[in-house]
C-alpha cells in the first residue's frame, strides 16, 4: 500500500498563480490600512487556493515487477569458428544462472541466426524486436554474447538500462583470406582483362617467407599453381576461353592452425560475349531477298557485314563498261584464301557457279567449314541447276542434296517434332489461330545427314542443320524467306530464326542441342538440360565438401528438362550427366560473414559506452553481475552491472478529496465572518 497527496486543480496552474497574487494584494491592503481582520482574510484566501488546486490523498495497491534482462546470443555463420559457439552457450548458462539467483529479474534468451540473403549479422535488428516486445520500463540492460561482427550497426536502438559486450574469440586467432577487388561482370572473347586479388593474414598470424600458394581454375578443370606475395595487391591479366558463363576459382591451400577455410576460395563467375559477329554474305544475283538479308544483319550493330553481289557474270558480253557494273572488284583471293578465318559466319544467298570462285577457293571454304568455321546456304531456283554450288568441293559439308525440282507452290513452314526439341526453332511454333504466313517456293531436296527442324510442301526438307569437323553449316530449301520479312499474310520469325542460326553457328552454350548448365540465384540453382532426345537421366551434382548426389530432372517443354536444387553450402558445385559436365557458384563470391573473421569490439564500442556498457572477453572469464543504480557505472574488474527499473503495477487506487466543496463552504463562510466580527467589535 503506498499513500500519497496528488492534486486534480479546477483551474490551470497559472491561472491560480495570478489568484494566489490577487489575495497576497488583498492580505497587503488590509495590513497598510490596519485592518484587525486581516488573518482571517489570508486564512480565507488560503482555504480557496487551496481547493482550487484540488488536494487529493491517494491509496495505491501496487504489485512489484521484474526486471528483464535481454540476453542476446549471436550464433551466426562466424561464430562456428573456433570455439566461438560453446564459448557462447556457456556463457549464456551461466549467465542467466546470475541472473536468476538476483531475485526480482527475468532474462529474455534471444538467438540471432545468419542474415537471409548474405546480409551478414542481423544483431541490433534482432535486439530492436526484442525490445519492441518487452515493456521498456522494466528493461535493466542487455548483454551480447557475440564476436563483434555485425553488419547493421544503423539500427541500433535507444536503450534505457546498460548495454555489455563479452566477445568470443581468442587472442590467438588468425586467419588467411583470399579476395576478389576488381573482377567485371562480363568480358570480350579475345581481349585481355585484368582481375585483382589479394592473399592476406589477419591477426597473430605465423612469420612467412612473404609469400603464399595461389591456385587458378577455370570451370572446374585442373588448377594451374602460383606463388604469389603475401599482403600485396595482385594484377592477373587472362582472357576467358569461351563464349557464355566463366567460372574462375581462386584458392590457396587450408593452413593449420587458422579459424578457417571458408575465405581461402573466391569465386568470379564472368560473362564472355563476343565484341562483333564478322559475317560474309555473297549474294549470287541482285533479288528481293537479297536486300532483306542485307538490312537484317545491318540492323544489328554487333555484326560486321561484308556484302557482295554479283551483278554481272563475266561470260556476259554486253559491251558496258565494267566501271559502271561494281564499285570495286570482287576480292575473292582475299576474302576466300588469306581472310577467310576472320570470318564467324559466311552466307551464300542464292548463289550458283559463275567462274568467279575457282574450285580452290570453294575447297578452302569446306576446309574452312571443317576447323571450325560456319556456313549458311539459303538456296534458290539455281541451287537445283547444274551450277548449283552443291557441285562444287563443299558438297562433302552441305548436310542435303538438290534433287534438281523446284516446286513452285504456296506453303507453310513446319516445325518438326525434332524442331520442337532443337533450340534453333524450339517455341517458334506459332499458335493455330495466328498461322505464320505462306512461301511461295521450295528448292526440292533430300537430307543426307543433320537434323531437319522444319519442312515445306509435302513435309520435305526446308531447314536442315549439320555438324561438319568443327563447324556447321545450316541449309535453307527456300529464297522466299524475305516474305516474312515483309509481312506478307501477316508475316513470321524471321528475325529471330536468323539470330538463334547465327548463335547457334557461333556455338553459344544456350543454343547448344546437348547441353547442360545451371543459372543461380543465391543458394538455389536451376539446373537445365538440352537435348533432343524425349528422355533424360539424373545429373549428378558434387558439392563443394564433395558430396555427390543425383538430381531427378523434369520436362518443361520439348527437348528442355529443368530442376530446382537448394544447395547447402556456399562454394563451387559440379554437374555432371553422362559426357556433359557444367560448374556453377553459389552464394557471393565473398560471404560477408566471413570477410572479418577475428573478433573484435571496436564496431559496438561508441554504442555501448552511450549506454553506460562496458566489453569484457569471454576469454578472461566470465563476469559476475551485479545492480548498480541509474546512472552509475555499470562495468567494473570482473563485473558488470545492471540497472534495476522499480517497475510496478497499480491494482487498486482510492482517492479521498482533502478539500471537499461543503468544508470549503463553511471554512471561508466561518473565516470571512470571524473577520467581519473582528474589524466590528473594534
Amino acid at each position: 500500500m503506498t499513500d500519497s497527496i496528488v492534486f486534480n486543480p479546477l483551474l490551470p496552474w497559472w491561472l491560480i498563480a495570478g489568484l494566489g497574487g490577487m489575495v497576497l494584494s488583498v492580505v497587503a491592503l488590509a495590513l497598510w490600512r490596519g485592518l484587525s481582520g486581516w488573518a482571517f482574510r489570508a486564512l480565507a484566501g488560503l482555504v480557496l487556493l487551496g481547493a482550487l488546486a484540488g488536494p487529493i490523498y491517494q491509496q495505491e495497491d501496487r504489485e512489484t515487477l521484474s526486471d528483464i534482462v535481454l540476453l542476446v546470443e549471436d550464433e551466426s555463420a562466424s561464430q562456428t569458428l573456433g570455439d566461438r559457439a560453446s564459448q557462447t552457450k556457456s556463457a549464456g548458462d551461466q549467465l542467466a544462472a546470475q541472473l536468476a539467483v538476483l531475485g526480482n529479474t527475468e532474462v529474455r534468451r534471444i538467438k540471432v541466426p545468419d542474415g537471409a540473403d548474405n546480409t551478414g549479422t542481423q544483431l541490433m535488428t534482432t535486439l530492436s524486436e526484442a525490445l519492441a516486445e518487452e515493456p521498456r520500463g522494466r528493461v535493466a540492460g542487455a548483454i551480447l554474447l557475440s564476436d563483434g561482427r555485425l553488419h547493421d550497426l544503423d539500427r541500433a536502438p535507444e536503450i534505457p538500462a546498460p548495454v555489455h559486450l563479452l566477445h568470443t574469440g581468442r587472442d590467438s586467432d588468425w586467419d588467411r583470406k583470399v579476395t576478389v577487388s576488381n573482377a567485371p561482370a562480363f568480358a570480350i572473347l579475345g581481349e585481355e582483362v585484368t582481375l585483382t586479388l589479394r592473399l592476406e593474414d589477419v591477426g597473430a598470424a605465423p612469420a612467412t617467407d612473404g609469400s603464399v600458394v595461389l591456385d587458378v581454375s577455370v570451370d572446374g578443370d585442373e588448377p594451374q599453381r602460383f606463388e604469389v606475395a603475401l599482403d600485396k595487391d595482385i594484377s592477373l591479366p587472362l582472357r576467358l576461353p569461351h563464349g557464355g558463363r566463366n567460372v574462375l576459382e581462386f584458392s590457396t591451400p587450408f593452413v593449420e592452425g587458422e579459424l578457417t577455410d571458408r575465405n581461402n576460395v573466391a569465386l568470379v563467375q564472368i560473362n564472355g560475349v563476343r565484341d562483333r559477329l564478322s559475317v560474309l554474305l555473297v549474294s549470287g544475283e541482285p533479288h528481293a531477298g537479297g536486300r532483306t538479308w542485307r538490312n537484317l544483319l545491318k540492323s544489328d550493330s554487333s555484326v560486321d557485314l561484308v556484302h557482295f553481289t554479283i551483278l554481272r557474270p563475266p561470260e556476259k558480253q554486253d559491251g558496258v563498261p565494267v566501271r559502271e557494273l561494281s564499285l570495286i572488284a570482287f576480292p575473292t583471293r582475299e576474302l576466300f584464301l588469306e581472310k577467310i578465318e576472320d570470318f564467324d559466319l559466311i552466307i551464300f544467298d542464292r548463289y550458283k557457279r559463275r567462274g568467279i570462285l575457282p574450285s580452290i577457293y570453294l575447297d578452302n571454304v569446306r576446309n574452312y567449314v571443317e576447323q571450325g568455321g560456319a556456313v549458311l546456304i539459303a538456296a534458290g531456283p539455281d541451287f537445283a541447276s547444274a551450277d548449283s554450288i552443291y557441285r562444287t568441293p563443299i558438297e562433302s559439308v552441305v548436310p542435303a542434296r538438290p534433287t534438281a525440282r523446284v516446286l513452285e507452290e504456296q506453303f507453310r513452314p513446319t516445325v518438326t517434332e525434332l524442331g520442337e526439341r532443337h533450340p534453333v526453332t524450339a517455341g517458334l511454333t506459332p499458335p493455330e489461330d495466328e498461322p505464320w504466313g505462306r512461301w511461295l517456293r521450295q528448292i526440292e531436296v533430300e537430307a543426307e545427314t543433320g537434323d531437319t527442324v522444319m519442312t515445306g510442301i509435302d513435309d520435305k526438307p526446308l531447314l536442315v542443320l549439320n555438324r561438319v569437323g568443327e563447324g556447321r553449316v545450316a541449309l535453307l530449301a527456300s529464297d522466299h524467306a524475305w516474305l516474312w520479312n515483309r509481312g506478307y499474310e501477316g508475316g513470321g520469325p524471321q528475325l529471330e530464326l536468323l539470330r538463334r542460326l547465327a548463335h547457334w553457328m557461333m556455338k553459344e552454350p544456350e543454343l547448344e542441342e546437348e547441353a547442360l548448365w545451371a543459372e543461380a540465384t543465391g543458394q538455389t540453382m536451376r539446373i537445365i538440360r538440352q537435348t533432343l532426345e524425349d528422355t533424360t537421366d539424373p545429373v549428378t551434382i558434387v558439392t563443394p565438401s564433395g558430396t555427390a548426389l543425383q538430381v531427378e530432372l523434369t520436362e518443361t517443354s520439348p527437348g528442355r528438362f529443368e530442376a530446382i536444387y537448394d544447395g547447402p553450402e556456399i562454394g563451387l558445385y559440379r554437374l555432371s550427366l553422362g559426357d556433359l559436365n557444367a560448374v556453377i557458384g553459389l552464394g557471393p563470391a565473398a560471404p560477408v560473414e566471413f570477410e572479418d573473421t577475428l573478433a573484435s569490439a571496436e564496431t559496438l564500442l561508441p554504442m555501448i559506452e552511450a549506454n553506460g556498457g562496458g566489453v569484457k572477453a569471454l576469454e578472461d572469464g566470465i563476469p559476475s553481475i551485479r545492480q548498480v543504480r541509474e546512472g552509475r557505472p555499470a562495468i567494473g574488474r570482473g563485473w558488470i552491472g545492471i540497472t534495476p527499473r522499480g517497475a510496478y503495477e497499480t491494482l487498486n487506487l482510492t482517492q479521498t478529496p482533502i478539500l471537499p466543496a461543503w468544508l470549503v463552504l463553511i471554512l471561508i463562510s466561518g473565516l470571512v465572518l470571524a473577520g467581519w466580527l473582528r474589524e466590528g467589535r473594534r
